[in-house]
């Protein structure tokens, strides 16, 4: 039988196959080489700056915020990394080898790209793209420049995660052709604010970056920006895209849905949100259209809800033709039989630093990255596809080779996004 950490080895290989580069990129380090990296975002930012600088073969050279005294507070944490304001000095500096991205979601694949333009593999934080085009863009830069890109969806490190995929592939449970993703839990009321004038110690105008221009409000920011469409992907971007991302993997679909129908709308929060606070979501892959070759995977969630569903907040539900397994983020797996009779279980928490050291080691040649530009944009695409199938309140036709809708030229204008004009990181083309 496969171990688990072989079965980690050979899932990170189908995970990157889609690169056009082979597994040791054009600038390779060497095994003894030290990775000098930079990071920008000091929030989620600080945990990526803290698993790498665990890293013996790592440097962490720069900090990077808009919020002075976030940024303050990050020189503290890393004493001997240099704090910047603007993300260029980093870029200019020619000894940095990779960037690690945790900003809001607007920057993410902007960044990303002026990043690798520059000669720097990426470490991005999930999810990895604001719309379905800069996914398409971001595999195209990771090839053209032969970049290492590892998206921030950690469970792709996570051996208990990785077992329980590898007893869904070895038919545990018979034929799973279902999974359920939930993404439950009590998110805050942001309430209803007026604009005004942006804190001196931030920079609201860089924090903006190249998204259409919104006054500053004192509810976007350091979180509520998830929730507004500028800036954000709503909570199926935020925290269901790594529930997402493991459905999609247990279930063996590498492709894009060909249909999307549900709901999405707000039924709780009474706020300034954008994004729906309750969906269920439905997306149909064909396969070859044959009975028993169809998937249907269905996202479920309430961010208004102090309870656990299924003993998990946040988890897949994947239903076989013998048997149902559960696997919580966080908590582990489940496995019941008939008359739900408990087969075989395992706790685990969150990986620490797998998943950073599975990208140093990308970066230097000896592994493929586990979570890829290509496996972030396919389980990126489930949340674009998802939230714009809530804002339309219609079904979606969607072709998964052109990565169009079809016949839904209104659907398809959605599919990317304007950029403030003259930006430096506005996207072209």
């Amino acid at each position: 039988m496969t171990t688990r950490r072989t079965f980690l080895k050979q899932a990170a290989a189908a995970s990157g196959a889609a690169l056009a580069f082979s597994t040791t990129p054009a600038t390779a380090l060497g095994a003894n080489e030290k990775i000098r990296i930079g990071a920008v975002g000091l929030s989620r930012g600080r945990v990526l700056c803290t698993a790498f600088a665990k890293q013996p073969d790592a440097e962490l050279v720069y900090v990077c915020d808009t919020d002075k005294k976030r940024l303050a507070d990050g020189q503290k944490r890393f004493e001997g990394a240099a704090a910047v304001a603007d993300f260029r000095k980093i870029l200019d500096d020619k000894s940095i080898d990779a960037l690690a991205v945790a900003t809001p979601d607007h920057w993410h694949t902007p960044m990303a790209l002026l990043a690798m333009q520059a000669g720097k593999h990426v470490y991005l934080e999930k999810p990895p793209t604001h719309n379905v085009r800069e996914g398409r863009l971001l595999i195209e830069a990771a090839n053209k420049h032969q970049r290492v890109v590892q998206v921030g969806t950690q469970n792709r490190s996570n051996e208990g995660v990785a077992e329980a995929v590898q007893m869904i592939r070895e038919g545990e449970i018979g034929d799973v052709l279902m999974v359920k993703v939930v993404n439950s839990q009590r998110r805050a009321n942001i309430g209803h604010v007026e604009p005004c004038d942006p804190p001196d110690t931030i920079d609201y105008d860089m924090w903006v970056g190249p998204a259409p221009w919104m006054p500053y409000q004192p509810n976007l920011i350091p979180y509520g920006w998830h929730w507004f469409f500028n800036f954000g992907t709503g909570d199926m971007g935020n925290d269901g895209v790594h529930d997402l991302d493991i459905g999609r993997w247990g279930l063996g679909v590498d492709c894009h849905p060909s249909r999307v129908s549900g709901y999405g709308q707000k039924l709780y929060f009474d706020d300034d949100q954008e994004f729906p606070d309750t969906q269920y979501i439905t997306f149909e892959y064909p396969g070859d259209g044959k009975l028993g070759q169809r998937r249907l995977l269905v996202f479920e969630q309430r961010i208004w809800t102090p309870y656990r569903q299924e003993g998990f907040e946040n988890g897949d539900i994947f239903y076989g033709t013998k048997g149902v397994l559960t696997v919580g983020k966080g908590d582990g797996y489940w496995v019941y039989g008939e008359k739900n009779k408990l087969i075989k279980e395992r706790t685990f928490g969150m990986p620490e630093e797998a998943h950073q050291r599975n990208f140093l080691d990308a970066v230097k040649g000896s592994a493929q990255p586990n979570a890829s530009a290509e496996t972030g944009h396919l389980s990126a695409c489930l949340c674009h596809l998802g939230n714009l199938c809530a804002r339309l309140g219609r079904d979606l036709h969607f072709d998964p080779q052109k990565e169009q809708f079809i016949d839904d030229a209104e659907a398809d204008k959605l599919l990317s996004r304007e950029y403030r004009e003259g930006h430096f990181a506005a996207i072209k083309g």
